[in-house]
């Protein structure tokens, strides 16, 4: 592995957290992060709801099959898009959009010595209904994913999955 890449190799799922609270300092500079993904013709789709209520990560991990880490989180995230500010009102943009900032949002929790786990709320229609819900969500604006964010019980073994089978040179 290129050691120039390691905050990429170092960014892993983790969903066992201390109970140490994530730094508003620590929180400006993830969604700083977040928003400086590339969108689709600048529109900047994404809107991101906060969660450090114990109970309210509980209410969205009961909704969530996997995602029951997110109770115990200090912090959730949750990442939503909005269809109005979409390129072209685009689900699949804003889908694109908002899962650059959900990358990046990853990449810089790795950096900066938190963990983060990415769980799915979209396309499952029942899982985007509860949130909605919970939110109170407008109905162009569309939750995609819920972020679990805290400080690693334990730290994480750089790693790559590269697989030269999936490489293909100028044709399948």
């Amino acid at each position: 592995m290129n050691p120039s890449l390691a905050p990429l190799f170092h960014r892993r799922s983790v969903r066992a957290y201390t109970e140490v609270p994530v730094s508003d300092e620590a929180v400006q500079d993830l969604l700083e992060a977040a928003m400086s993904a590339p969108s689709a013709c600048a529109k900047d789709p994404w809107e991101f709801i906060l969660v450090r209520d114990a109970g309210r990560r509980s209410e969205i991990a009961a909704a969530l099959p996997n995602g029951g880490m997110l109770s115990d989180a200090p912090l959730g995230i949750v990442v939503c898009g909005d269809l109005n500010r979409a390129h072209a009102g685009e689900l699949s943009y804003m889908l694109q959009d908002c899962s650059a900032a959900i990358e990046n949002l990853l990449l810089a929790s790795s950096m900066l010595g938190l963990g983060a786990v990415w769980l799915g709320v979209h396309p499952r229609a029942d899982r985007v209904a509860r949130l909605r819900e919970l939110f109170g969500l407008p109905e162009s604006v569309v939750p995609i994913a819920c972020i679990a964010l805290g400080y690693p019980v334990a730290p994480s073994e750089p790693r790559t999955r590269y697989s030269v089978e999936y490489v293909h040179n100028e044709e399948w």
